[in-house]
């Protein structure tokens, strides 16, 4: 696929993608191709950049976006491994089982998942001690 710049008759400027150059003008020759803004089908390529890719680090040296980068996401990346491994997930049924067990209805144990910015200022008003993750939980309700 080839991209090229594009101006009509009225120095409107558009781009389009092509198959390749005898694609363009087979097309253009047809009227196929006409200006977004006024619809002129008397189009020319205008000038061009070429993109030139910038030098970039061997691969061996690029930073691996699924490792911790900073000591902060490393200690992160600890707490949510901590939390995932003691805790159990309760996805959206968070505040309900989190209510639960402060009322004594449900086994007291550590739990995390989700709750609504509503029912967690709610559980915080009635006294239920939660507190926000620092990241989203990778888990999928059961």
């Amino acid at each position: 696929m080839i991209r090229y710049n594009l101006r009509c008759e009225h120095r409107h400027d558009f781009d389009g993608w092509f198959r390749s150059s005898e694609g363009f003008e087979t097309m253009r020759a047809a009227g196929q191709i006409a200006c977004a803004q006024c619809g002129s089908t008397s189009v020319e390529k205008a000038l061009m950049a070429p993109a030139v890719p910038k030098e970039t680090p061997a691969a061996a040296d690029a930073p691996r976006l699924s490792e911790p980068q900073s000591p902060a996401e490393a200690a992160l990346a600890e707490l949510r491994h901590h939390i995932e491994t003691n805790s159990d997930y309760v996805g959206l049924r968070f505040a309900d089982e989190a209510r639960a067990i402060h009322e004594g209805r449900s086994p007291h144990r550590a739990i995390h998942g989700e709750a609504r910015a509503d029912d967690a200022r709610k559980l915080v008003e009635d006294g239920v001690p939660v507190a926000p993750l620092p990241f989203v939980p990778r888990q999928k309700a059961n």
